[in-house]
């Protein structure tokens, strides 16, 4: 008899949950966390252009944990791929450039969130005219910040 295959709670396909997408990952234990939150959800993790570390980075395996076994990556070298493997799905793109908040907009099963580089964030000219042919800034949204400082053991005095 096939073993059985393993239950989620939150993922029966692409359709109905959201994907994640990292533009050009530049820190190994950030993507492996992205990667832990992804098998939690059974969110897609969709890895976009060059890496800045390999995934046998032993800091990417260790922040993944065991995790990665249990991710549905896809790895697309160009943007352009990206776009056309998730099509027709939007693409959130997720900023502290974004001119209306992510808590204003209306996800659907199979949407994206798309997160950019971590030293610069997703290109200018990507957030002002949007992932292929789509208006002007209609996808891009920010995610609201606490005040400077928040969370950090250096305190402005």
């Amino acid at each position: 008899m096939p073993a059985a295959a393993a239950f989620s709670p939150f993922r029966r396909s692409v359709a109905d949950t959201l994907q994640v997408a990292l533009l050009q990952p530049e820190i190994p234990h950030n993507a492996g966390a992205v990667a832990r939150l992804c098998a939690a959800t059974g969110a897609p993790l969709h890895l976009i252009g060059r890496l800045g570390f390999s995934l046998q980075h032993p800091k990417a395996k260790r922040a993944g944990m065991d995790y990665w076994e249990q991710v549905e990556v896809h790895r697309h070298l160009a943007l352009a791929d990206f776009l056309a493997a998730v099509r027709p799905h939007t693409v959130w793109m997720l900023s502290t450039h974004g001119e209306r908040t992510l808590y204003d907009a209306v996800f659907a099963p199979g949407d994206v969130l798309l997160f950019g580089p971590e030293s610069r964030g997703l290109p200018a000219d990507l957030l002002r005219h949007g992932p292929g042919a789509r208006a002007a800034d209609s996808h891009a949204r920010g995610i609201p910040q606490p005040e400077p400082g928040y969370g950090s053991r250096y305190r402005p005095v």
